[in-house]
């Protein structure tokens, strides 16, 4: 895996990283032996490690959300399942790649697999419109749950994205009612529905992917209805209080399992899901597994019926 970027808080790590290696260039166990040296700074790098990544806020938090190395839906297909098979289009209107979405295979067991998909590099991002859907990929994820409704096939869902396309185009679409018509579906599909958040959850535009019987945050997830930057803009007019409107959203993983919002939190490696794939891959694949397990043990009308009633009670107020 190539080089991790450092974030903001992460400097005085990257700094002591680089001590490390000029000290192990320089140490020749003949002529300049340095090993202890180098023990002591390793102990002292393992230490600020931990204080750091046990201590940050909700906007650093974001930021690790939003990381670029961060693995996104494919990358989970890849590593996790088999036999994938992509669908495009949703019959109506053209194909939106920001959303992806077929068949697959789970530990050899039939599913259908549907997330966002944001681009690595710029012609990608651009191609992906930056994970950002218009109605036609809500209609296109639609038609492919409407298939996993039919055959009874587990639906797997991965949450990631900055919010629904927001453009003049997509609003002339019907933005609004296809994500509406998608929360309203799912709703009602007899189908075990599992979602991960992997990255963003931002807004209407994961909830149109995000109505489940089960519904897990990566540990340094984010889901909020509004990103902390237009959460700042709106309420102060200005976009320098972020850090301030992050706090306020209450949208880590954290925050939202004491609301009742998600059921699970999925461990990370220590700093992010960027810093080691594999592990993160491991770690959401076992999950999934055993909410599914859990989820094909029960009566498929109670099932509905569980998961109506779910998101009936949530943001009910009482005295």
């Amino acid at each position: 895996m190539q080089q991790v970027e450092p974030l903001h808080f992460e400097e005085k790590i990257q700094d002591l990283e680089q001590k490390i290696v000029g000290l192990k260039e320089l140490s020749d166990g003949d002529v300049l032996d340095l090993s202890e040296e180098i023990e002591k700074l390793n102990k002292k790098l393992s230490e600020l490690r931990k204080s750091t990544y046990e201590n940050i806020n909700a906007w650093e938090i974001t930021q690790i959300a939003r990381h670029p190395q961060r693995p996104y839906t494919m990358d989970y297909i890849d590593a996790m399942f088999e036999d994938f098979v992509e669908l495009h289009g949703g019959r109506q209107f053209e194909d939106d790649p920001a959303i992806i979405g077929g068949l697959a295979k789970f530990n050899g067991e039939p599913v259908v697999v549907i997330g966002h998909q944001k681009g690595r590099d710029t012609e990608d991002k651009i191609f992906r419109n930056f994970g950002m859907p218009h109605p036609a990929g809500y209609r296109k994820a639609l038609r492919i749950m409407q298939f996993a409704n039919k055959f009874n096939r587990p639906l797997i869902l991965f949450v990631d994205t900055p919010g629904a396309y927001p453009g003049k185009k997509a609003e002339e679409s019907g933005q609004g009612e296809a994500i509406a018509r998608n929360i309203f579906e799912m709703s009602f599909l007899k189908c075990p529905i599992i979602v991960t958040v992997i990255g963003e959850g931002g807004s209407g535009g994961a909830v149109a992917l995000g109505v489940g019987d089960k519904v897990m945050m990566l540990q340094n997830s984010i889901y909020s209805v509004i990103s902390p930057e237009g959460c700042a803009s709106i309420l102060w007019k200005d976009a320098s209080m972020s850090e301030t409107a992050a706090k306020a959203l209450k949208l880590t993983s954290k925050d939202l399992i004491e609301l009742g919002v998600i059921d699970e939190i999925i461990d990370e490696p220590l700093g992010g899901a960027h810093h080691d794939h594999e592990k993160t891959f491991a770690n959401v694949k076992d999950a999934i597994t055993k909410s599914l397990k859990e989820l094909k043990n029960g009566n498929i009308d109670d099932l509905v019926d569980n998961r109506f009633g779910k998101y009936s009670k949530m943001g009910v107020y009482t005295e």
